[in-house]
């Protein structure tokens, strides 16, 4: 077997980096929020604010429950050693579930502290990734899988759990 046969994306990839950055920044708002360093973007009406809870709530589960299937369900460790491109489980629906994951707690966790201000991070957390995916794991995965990744990339979302066939209009 070539050498380059036998190489692989690291295990961990350059998740620690892009999941690291995001954790940082949802840590700093968090701490302004509970300074009072961003009390005018706080909400205070109630039923708003039960909304945001909820939705955070909901989102931080979903988080939770997307990474451990992730991790666990579909053992993205031995397809990453092993050189085969994972397509199954949660990743026929979703082609980076461990970023989704950490994209959906660091949002819920935002959410959780109802305050305007911070719900900036959360769009710019899905651009950072996003430019951060092509630049690194999508480029290396194109060179390395072909047309099977392509295929994959045009049928399933980057990081918002969906087949993009389900809401395609045209009949087959």
């Amino acid at each position: 077997m070539k050498k380059a046969e036998q190489d692989h994306l690291p295990v961990m990839g350059v998740g620690p980096v892009c999941v690291g950055i995001m954790i940082a920044f949802t840590v700093t708002g968090i701490t302004l929020i509970k300074y009072d360093m961003l009390a005018g973007g706080n909400i205070y009406n109630t039923m708003l604010a039960s909304s945001f809870i909820i939705a955070g709530t909901l989102c931080i589960a979903g988080g939770i429950t997307l990474w451990y299937t992730a991790v666990f369900g579909t053992r993205i460790d031995s397809k990453i050693k092993s050189n085969q491109l994972a397509t199954g489980g949660v990743y026929a629906f979703v082609r980076n579930p461990i970023y989704s994951a950490f994209l959906f707690i660091c949002t819920g966790a935002l959410l959780v502290c109802r305050n305007w201000y911070v719900l900036i991070l959360p769009p710019l957390f899905w651009l950072y990734l996003t430019v951060f995916m092509k630049l690194t794991e999508e480029k290396w995965l194109a060179e390395r899988f072909g047309d099977e990744y392509a295929a994959y990339y045009k049928e399933v979302n980057r990081f918002i759990p969906w087949k993009k066939p389900m809401f395609d209009t045209k009949k087959k």
